[in-house]
């Protein structure tokens, strides 16, 4: 097993670091097995990238990570029934089902569990498909949506013995009563009350998209319930689907620890989601207070300095502060992330300093700091060192990047070749602050 460990952090190793393969797995490791991820799996993954999604929880399986995984079939469903003749109808993003769309419905969802469970098999996973005894449920609306379920308790036991079994669980979206009427769930809300139960470490949902989309087509990277819930939901292309999923992820967090996020990626993406601090898609968290401080008081320095250290695992000179023409700081609530802005060359804001711990950026609070950090500088110039384990990311981030030396120097919003020269050889010259360096 730990010649097979290696081989994966060394492969994980070429998504982003092997340091950040290692701390991750490190930290699943401890997880209890049923504790480690739920992961929610969209109808439109199963029928259109089955091959890439048992590939990727085969990959974890083979690591001893054993995440839950639930199943919709939502589109599967959708085909049946047009050709079935039925009508397709939907109320506040719920399907509303008939017992002529449960006849339909039944079958379509037991093949979905199936060929999930065929094709992890094939790969030489133990699976066990879960149709029933989860969900124990009561009729929602019977005038208004019929045969579908409102989640009352979660039975667990199915999926622990799946996983004593050494079997990795795979769980449909259908409810019982206590009478045995079979109910349709919706996948999110089930997601949602199997999480609640479950408590797990990650939680992972996988869609087509590989993420939620903007108005443009465009994944959003990171979501701040506390901050950017309210305008989300008022945009008018946020659409009737995206509205219920935003709500039941809301939902969902507020039950749970402030530390939990939940991920939306894709199935080709489930790895580098899991094994690198920038991950992949939409990264959802309940959020924290980004504070904007243009007085930095001795205390704060002193408590950046040592986040800088310890995040770094460098020295900074005890004078590290003393010729930096401070423009303002952004200081995560926790104190666990940073940016530290400077005034530059033609008045514009230097990125001095980009600090987040490494279990943060995890959290998806490095992402939520990007974020904030963009909104206030439309106009922006840093560097990296070419060695840094994020310089590919930076990359994607700026408009324009120039290789000098041991540095990258990053900018956003600069067009004019004169005054882009000027940023640069600026950035060159800056003192770091850390003590092995004489300048820059």
């Amino acid at each position: 097993m730990a010649e097979v460990r290696q081989t994966v952090i060394e492969l994980l190793g070429q998504l982003g670091s092997s340091r950040e393969a290692r701390q991750y797995l490190k930290q699943f490791s401890r997880i209890e097995e049923a504790r480690f991820a739920v992961v929610k799996i969209g109808g439109a993954v199963l029928r259109d990238d089955l091959d890439e999604l048992a590939a990727a929880l085969a990959f974890l399986h083979r690591l001893g990570l054993t995440p839950i995984v639930l199943h919709g079939a939502g589109p599967q469903l959708d085909e049946a029934m047009v050709e079935a003749g039925v009508p397709v109808e939907k109320r506040d993003g719920l399907r509303v089902t008939t017992e002529e769309v449960m006849a339909v419905a039944r079958p379509v969802i037991y093949r979905a569990n199936a060929s999930l469970v065929d094709a992890l098999e094939a790969r030489g996973v133990r699976a066990r498909g879960i149709l029933h005894g989860v969900f124990n449920a009561r009729l929602a609306d019977r005038e208004r949506l019929g045969l579908v379920g409102e989640v009352e308790s979660i039975e667990l036991e199915p999926v622990r013995s799946a996983v004593r079994s050494g079997a990795l669980p795979v769980v449909a979206c259908l409810g019982e009563s206590p009478s045995g009427q079979v109910m349709n769930i919706n996948a999110d809300i089930a997601a949602r009350e199997l999480v609640w139960e479950i408590k797990p470490y990650k939680i992972i949902f996988l869609t087509g998209t590989g993420g939620l989309l903007d108005q443009n087509g465009r994944i959003i990277s990171a979501i701040s319930i506390s901050g950017d819930y309210d305008h989300l939901i008022a945009q008018d292309w946020v659409h009737s689907g995206m509205q219920l999923k935003l709500a039941q992820i809301k939902d969902m967090l507020d039950r749970l620890p402030g530390e939990t996020s939940v991920s939306i990626t894709s199935a080709e993406k489930l790895t580098r989601e899991l094994f690198t601090h920038t991950g992949a898609g939409t990264l959802i968290r309940k959020g924290e207070r980004i504070d904007w401080l243009t007085e930095v008081s001795d205390q704060q320095w002193q408590s950046l300095g040592e986040l800088l250290e310890q995040s770094f695992d460098r020295r900074l000179r005890p004078d590290w502060r003393r010729d930096r023409d401070l423009q303002g700081l952004l200081l995560a609530e926790s104190g666990r992330a940073g940016a530290l802005i400077a005034r530059g060359v033609d008045g514009l804001p230097y990125l001095d300093k980009f600090v987040v711990t490494p279990e943060a950026r995890g959290e998806g609070l490095g992402a939520a700091l990007w974020q904030v950090l963009r909104a206030r500088f439309p106009t922006l110039y840093w560097r990296s060192r070419a060695s840094n384990p994020i310089a590919g990311w930076y990359l994607q981030q700026a408009h324009a990047s120039f290789r000098r030396g041991e540095w990258i120097v990053h900018i956003i919003g600069v067009d004019g070749f004169d005054q882009l020269e000027r940023l640069v050889n600026d950035a060159r010259q800056r003192d770091s602050g850390w003590a092995e360096d004489q300048q820059g």
